[in-house]
């Protein structure tokens, strides 16, 4: 029996290599395709569409979507969907984020700003006692901590707009995952009992997640969200007028207030999203497009990649104390200009063009020394931005015919709130932590809010989500995006160096030992896995390093002439990347 295994495991093997090393493509930097998510030094391949997401239900979904003659936006929006669903400490109807989009025929982007708004009754000081002292709880686990939710008016906006098959075909999958359940993974039962304590104050966010004994859902059980699964057949029923208006608006506007919070039905009603011009910038011959405010993303990754052109990385060498060095010295100082500068542009005037000018880039750059770190006092007085959360979520896709969506969305901390909206079964963010609680204050991260960001009625807070895509002669080379909080936009950055100035192939890419320097606190933040060597270098230099948890959790394709090529980053668990 024990020959016979042997022989059985051996022909398995074989077969394997059999099947896949016919789609070994004749570029030198691209491995062999591996339809596998081990291997994670090999990107999976397709010829025609791919998917990349947080979680592999949803990604299938994207998918098969794209096999039934979906364009790039209607996948999107099944997957937004069910990830609402299946990922529920990230995917969502009650939060909001923002949707990138490339138009191959028309060689257009567009960018969609669903982020999530203050209420109306919103003020300046709404967060600080009579002493004038920040309440942590009310901007994160409160009623006040609710933002009017974006998400299912950017997901709509998009179809109708950019998609083209009916809401009705785009939303049965989560329909019935919803209704019929799913099985839980491993992942989501960590994800839950991680968070028990937190959920379970909230009745019915404690029915939905947890028995009713109060267990967790174990790996292998069934899931199933009955209210959830009627929320959106409202949506797929009446459109935007099945969340915003009716009897979920209503739900949603009387939980938060019974919460102790301030969103009217007023504020569900008139909730618009917003399509903006994207930011754009070049680097080493590559097209770059992300977000606009109230993103900080894109004009900070146009900012440092301005600034990362004026030096010989491939030559420094990947991760390597010369390069660590320069790309540390260039986020601490687009991190400052992010404190000072940037908002919501609705309400401030954001020098977009001057912070993505080649010039200004250049004037920085002469004021790094290659040989000694800054001092984060010596360049700026401003003041970071808050802390936006782990627990966002980010997917990519392309069609057959190179329509492109990058798409970062997020209920804020993991779960929101934590508060479910009564007999919707939806959870509702804390996006409102976002703002800036008193300015000049540190937050519960150690981060330090600024002016720009102040709380005020309908703003919206400022955001570090940064979808970007990359084109190459007009047409898609790169699609990106990663959670993250403050990380986000120097993980994205680390994507687009990796594939560029070091030529990985984006599996590589993905799980390359990550760093990142946000100007304040004053170190570098490194992965584990960077050598010992290396780091002495980086402190002689003058820098503090800190060793901590992983950063990002990226979903990247790459579209070449040998076909598309996708990545899920390994850090995270039930991720997948998947075309056809």
């Amino acid at each position: 029996m024990f020959f016979l295994k042997k022989c059985f495991t051996l022909l398995s093997l074989i077969f394997i290599f059999v099947s896949t090393s016919h789609a070994l493509p004749p570029a030198k930097t691209e491995p062999a395709a591996i339809y596998s998510q081990t291997a994670i030094h090999h990107p999976v391949w397709a010829r025609h569409g791919m998917v990349s997401s947080q979680e592999a239900l949803a990604t299938k979904i994207g998918v098969d979507i794209l096999k039934q003659g979906g364009n790039a936006v209607d996948a999107a929006v099944a997957v937004g969907y069910a990830l609402a669903v299946t990922l529920p400490r990230a995917g969502n109807l009650g939060g909001g984020g923002f949707m990138l989009i490339y138009l191959a025929e028309q060689k257009r982007a567009v960018a969609i700003d669903y982020r999530e708004k203050a209420p109306a009754a919103a003020f300046r000081d709404m967060y600080l006692d009579k002493d004038g002292n920040v309440v942590k709880q009310l901007s994160r686990y409160h009623g006040l901590a609710v933002g009017t939710p974006g998400t299912v008016m950017g997901l709509e906006s998009a179809r109708e707009k950019y998609g083209t098959l009916s809401r009705k075909t785009l939303m049965a999958p989560a329909v019935k995952l919803a209704k019929e359940g799913f099985i839980v993974s491993a992942d989501l039962e960590n994800s839950l009992t991680a968070m028990k304590q937190r959920l379970s104050i909230w009745p019915d966010t404690r029915e939905i997640f947890y028995k009713t004994d109060g267990s967790v859902y174990q790996a292998g059980e069934r899931l199933i969200q009955s209210d959830l699964a009627a929320s959106l057949q409202r949506i797929s029923d009446k459109g935007t007028d099945g969340f915003y208006r009716g009897y979920t608006g209503e739900q949603i506007a009387k939980s938060v207030i019974q919460a102790g919070g301030i969103i009217s039905q007023a504020d569900l009603k008139n909730y618009q999203a917003v399509e903006r011009q994207p930011v754009t910038g070049t680097y080493r011959g590559y097209q770059v497009i992300s977000m606009p405010p109230p993103s900080s993303g894109g004009v900070h990754i146009v900012q440092m990649l301005n600034m990362l052109e004026n030096y010989p990385l491939a030559e420094m060498g990947h991760n390597s104390a010369d390069s660590i060095h320069i790309m540390a010295e260039t986020m601490r100082r687009a991190y400052a200009d992010r404190s000072l500068y940037l908002g919501d542009s609705d309400f401030i005037d954001v020098p977009v063009k001057a912070l993505t000018d080649k010039k200004y880039a250049r004037d920085l750059s002469r004021k790094i020394n290659s040989s000694r770190a800054s001092l984060s006092s010596d360049i700026s007085p401003g003041k970071v931005q808050p802390y936006e959360s782990n627990e966002t979520t980010h997917f990519s896709i392309i069609d057959k015919w190179g329509n492109s969506v990058s798409n970062t969305y997020t209920l804020n901390f993991s779960y929101g709130s934590g508060l479910v909206a009564e007999g919707t079964g939806i959870l509702l963010n804390n996006e409102m932590d976002d703002f800036s609680a008193k300015p000049g204050s540190a937050n519960g991260y150690g981060l330090i809010g600024g002016e720009a960001n102040a709380v005020e009625a309908n703003k919206r807070p400022l955001s570090s989500m940064t979808p970007t895509i990359l084109l190459k002669d007009d047409q898609p080379y790169l699609i990106t995006g990663t959670p993250g909080g403050s990380r986000i936009i120097s993980t994205t950055l680390q994507i687009i160096l990796n594939v560029v100035d070091y030529n990985m192939n984006i599996a590589e890419a993905a799980a390359a030992v990550r760093i990142h320097h946000q100007w304040l606190p004053d170190y570098i933040r490194i992965e584990k896995g960077l050598s010992a060597d290396t780091i002495k270098l980086l402190k002689k230099k003058g820098h503090k390093i800190k060793v901590q948890a992983a950063m990002g959790s990226t979903q990247t394709i790459m579209k070449t002439e040998n076909g598309l090529y996708g990545a899920s980053d390994p850090r995270k668990p039930g991720a997948l990347s998947q075309g056809y």
